[in-house]
């Protein structure tokens, strides 16, 4: 519903602004370059899908060796201690745990068709703990915001956009992002705890979250004390090392595990040639759509606009062009991926904008899409403080965001 509106939008806007520009400044060549934009869009989004087959198909056969060989179930013992904390109000080795710390291992190494339907699994445990069937507890919404904060450590998608777009080094965004939707998942939890009060002084709760903290607050004094030339180098090496290694890994436990890792990797790559199919239409339609919202000239109206602003308090503007994205992430997914590609391809993959984009696209997740979703799968009308803490997890992504791209690439 929310993507119908933005589309619809994208549309209007456009044709007020060519309208305006015909009427008052007699440019008679604006609706033919509106006209122009949707058969050059539709063509570019169609081409961009096929070319993400081969990549995604690759990616989702690698990830589908890594769950069958049971990385997921690793990965959620090692945070059991922690979320058992952020969820004091779930019984103790009640079934909601394990779905929960399955669906949110399973984000993390960017299985969004596995973590879906655990989600809308958890979600219904949770509902069945639930006293007021009508309004979320406290449980739903921890989970709904770890869920919205988007914490990723492996972001599939964005490197494929990457490669197709272009850019030099696919993977040189992987820090950056990891940084940046540590940072929003962090400020999520704080601020559900704040509403919630719990106890964040707790030693696992400390354990975890201080340790993490550490480490990135090192790697971030790390890189501001090194020449630009030096960060870009280090930090392309570190993550293609680390992204190659859990590759091996993956495989490795696999193998151990005895699981067919060739059949596993077949399983996985079908799925990925499946998705990279439904995607087109879906591509199109909203790249179509930002085709003509940049062509008439709103979208540089409202950027010019923001820049002014910024500008008027003395900041670099550099990150503003990259703005669309991280205003679209909390609305829609595909739109926000939308602005990403037509990011990437105005300014290209590789430039300060483009990758700020890419990361803005990982800082978060679409906050008022999952909590229609999962909501909306339990009948809960009462939302409370849900959206208030979800928002402010994705602000803090798009601050962290901004603030990493400076240290990494400009």
């Amino acid at each position: 519903m929310v993507l119908n509106y933005i589309w619809i939008f994208f549309f209007l806007i456009a044709f007020v602004v060519a309208l305006c520009k015909l009427l008052f400044l007699g440019d008679t060549t604006i609706f033919p370059a509106l006209i122009n934009s949707t058969f050059e869009m539709s063509k570019n989004g169609f081409e961009l899908s096929l070319g993400l087959t081969g990549v995604m198909t690759l990616w989702l056969g690698l990830m589908k060796i890594g769950e069958n060989g049971g990385a997921v179930n690793y990965l959620s013992r090692i945070v059991a201690p922690l979320f058992s904390k952020l969820f004091p109000d779930i019984p103790k080795n009640h079934p909601a745990s394990g779905s929960i710390l399955m669906n949110l291992s399973a984000n993390m190494l960017g299985l969004d068709n596995a973590a879906t339907p655990l989600g809308l699994k958890a979600m219904t445990q949770l509902q069945e703990l639930n006293t007021d069937k009508d309004k979320a507890s406290n449980s739903q919404i921890m989970f709904l915001v770890l869920n919205t904060s988007g914490l990723t450590i492996i972001p599939i998608s964005i490197m494929v956009y990457r490669t197709q777009l272009g850019a030099k080094d696919p993977s040189d965004i992987f820090l950056p992002i990891l940084i940046a939707t540590f940072f929003s998942t962090l400020v999520g939890i704080i601020s559900v705890s704040i509403y919630q009060k719990i106890n964040l002084f707790n030693k696992a709760v400390l354990a975890y979250l201080g340790g993490f903290t550490l480490l990135i607050s090192s790697v971030i004094y790390y890189f501001s004390t090194i020449p630009q030339e030096q960060v870009n180098i280090i930090s392309s090496v570190a993550g293609n090392i680390i992204l190659f290694t859990i590759i091996i890994s993956f495989i490795s436990l696999a193998f151990y595990k005895k699981v067919n890792v060739y059949d596993s990797f077949i399983d996985g790559a079908k799925e990925g040639f499946s998705i990279s199919i439904k995607i087109i239409p879906y591509l199109i339609a909203i790249l179509v759509a930002i085709g003509v919202f940049r062509t008439s000239g709103a979208m540089e109206y409202i950027i010019q606009g923001i820049a002014f602003l910024f500008s008027s308090i003395n900041l670099n503007t550099d990150f503003v062009a990259a703005l669309p994205t991280a205003f679209m992430k909390p609305l829609s997914g595909s739109g926000a991926r939308g602005m990403m590609v037509d990011t990437m391809t105005n300014f290209g993959a590789d430039s300060f904008v483009g990758r700020l984009s890419c990361i803005f696209q990982g800082a978060s997740d679409t906050t008022f899409y999952i909590i229609a979703v999962y909501f909306g799968s339990v009948g809960i009308k009462k939302i409370r403080h849900a959206v208030a803490c979800g928002l402010i997890a994705d602000l803090a992504g798009v601050i962290a965001a901004i603030l990493v791209a400076y240290l990494f690439f400009y």
